[in-house]
């Protein structure tokens, strides 16, 4: 299930934001923060005012903190782990407590226990058989299922009231984070001065509101350009498996490609069946489109666990519902509304297009390599600024791979990366303010890859490059990591020194994985 541990849109790696784009007298401005609900959080906001878009930043965040002080399965102190706590008793509970239990009472049936707040001891049972490099046994897993198929409380709506009936491990996954982001979204919205909202929250959307019109003109819905994941290539300047363009809708990705159990040299998904104890397998993505948060994140774990032919007909039982399933098999199925959601990419400019290379020579992606960069962010707070590149001997930039920011007047702070030929280059031709839908990422950890062509397209020669690794924070400190690599067709790995910024980055050249 989706863990919500505080609790997947990851932030693009090209994510290019050449000033936000003016609306009227309205502007749009981007907030991003590590370690919220346990991944990333960007907040995109139309707002009259630069002052009104940090308010609703906090009136979101507030929000936020509020209700995972209720809902936390990973918080003592949270009410549900005291109502867990208690046994046998009536316990008068909160309006979000009572309606994500009796949420869940609904999804359960719905999908005939695919979705339960008990697979959390199916989860604890692989966790533990994991740490001893092993798979659970047959009776382990009996045990845990026939533990998860009792019931584990009983709602009375008259008095609000939640009795606590099992001690089987329970956990509030699946769709709490899309049921806390829609009332997050709901209290940006409220500040006065903001008309439109965005927010990601580890590879979750929810897209609200509208953009105002010029005088004596109306408005119109938010567009927000969403890129989905290829759960094949997950890295942040990956290419993505979808392009699509949404507004006041939800969607929701799940996937057990970025978590899970490596046992043996295999890779098992963290999303459960609770049915059987099984990790799942048969999907590897599901991305779920809706007009609710909770349907979306509640119906895009439930695909994983499902075969297709039930999410079929689950969807077509929930309003406004559309998915995209990816299979083992690398298949795609998809609902026949999906469609509608599609866009076809903007064609590069002719002098933007890349050009074939006539070389002869080897190149880099000749020798059938690929460079891997994982980031991992030392603040839990607002994002560093980051620029992540490759330069040649001559010591010349042959490809940007990631650059991060959020306020062009502090773009210079990136000394190393800044050039104004070379930001205005990034820009043209390229999609920079899509959002990104995905699985669910551990809070600061950002993975890129180098196919081996520079910022034109064309493979680089074998031979000696640095890899560039630059963050400033805005008031704070400013860093920088550097790390030659000869690209010789043999695999190596680096793990360079952490700082105050970014507290490690590793290094793994290595055969390109398809």
């Amino acid at each position: 299930m989706k863990t919500f541990a505080f609790l997947s849109v990851a932030v693009s790696a090209s994510l290019l934001l050449i000033g936000a784009p003016t609306v009227g007298r309205e502007r749009v401005r981007t907030f991003q923060r590590e370690n919220v609900l346990g991944s990333s959080f960007e907040l995109k906001v139309s707002a009259a005012s630069a002052d009104a878009a940090s308010r609703a930043e906090t009136a979101a965040l507030g929000e936020i903190e509020r209700e995972g002080a209720i809902l936390s399965s990973w918080s003592a102190d949270s009410e549900f782990s005291r109502w867990f706590r208690s046994r046998g008793h009536a316990v008068a509970v909160s309006p979000e407590l009572f309606e994500v239990l009796s949420t869940f009472d609904t999804w359960r049936t719905r999908t005939g226990g695919a979705l339960d707040a008990a697979a959390e001891a199916v989860s604890r049972a692989w966790k533990f058989a994991a740490s001893e490099g092993r798979t659970p046994g047959t009776e382990e897993l009996e045990s845990v299922v026939a533990a998860v198929r009792q019931p584990h409380w009983k709602l009375d709506p008259a008095a609000r009231t939640a009795t606590h009936l099992s001690d089987t491990p329970l956990a509030l996954n699946s769709f709490v984070k899309s049921y806390i982001m829609d009332h997050a979204i709901d209290a940006a919205l409220r500040t006065p001065g903001v008309t439109a909202a965005v927010l990601n929250i580890g590879g979750d959307l929810v897209i609200r509101g509208a953009l105002p019109g010029v005088k004596g003109t109306a408005g119109s819905l938010w567009t927000e350009a969403v890129n989905v994941a290829d759960p094949r290539s997950d890295a942040e300047n990956s290419a993505p498996l979808e392009r699509l363009l949404v507004s006041d809708r939800a969607v929701a990705t799940s996937g057990g490609y970025r978590r899970g159990f490596d046992i043996a040299g295999h890779h098992y998904s963290h999303i459960v069946d609770p049915r059987s104890g099984q990790a799942t397998s048969h999907v590897l993505s599901a991305t779920v489109i809706a007009p609710r948060p909770v349907d979306a994140g509640a119906l895009a774990t439930a695909a994983c666990v499902l075969t297709p032919e039930e999410t079929r007909r689950l969807a077509a039982a929930t309003p406004g519902a559309d998915f995209l399933l990816i299979t083992a098999e690398g298949g795609r199925i998809a609902s026949p509304g999906w469609r509608r959601y599609e866009a076809v990419r903007p064609a590069l400019t002719a002098a933007a297009k890349p050009e074939p290379s006539p070389s002869p020579a080897p190149q880099f992606a000749d020798e059938g390599m690929e460079l891997s960069i994982t980031l991992q962010l030392a603040h839990n707070g607002k994002r560093p600024y980051v620029a992540v590149w490759i330069e040649n001997m001559d010591k010349f930039p042959v490809r940007t791979l990631a650059l991060w920011y959020q306020k062009p007047r502090w773009l210079p702070d990136l000394r190393n990366w800044y050039r104004e030929d070379r930001m205005r280059a990034k820009a043209e031709g390229n999609d920079i303010t899509a959002s990104v839908a995905s699985a669910t990422r551990p809070p600061g950890k950002y993975s890129l890859n180098w196919d081996g062509k520079d910022q034109a397209g064309k493979p680089v020669k074998p031979g000696k490059y640095t890899v560039n690794i630059e963050a400033a924070r805005e008031h704070g400190t400013y860093q920088i990591m550097r790390q030659e690599v000869e690209f010789d067709g043999k695999p190596k790995q680096f793990q360079l020194t952490g700082n105050q910024e970014i507290s490690s980055a590793n290094i793994d050249y290595r055969k390109a994985a398809h």
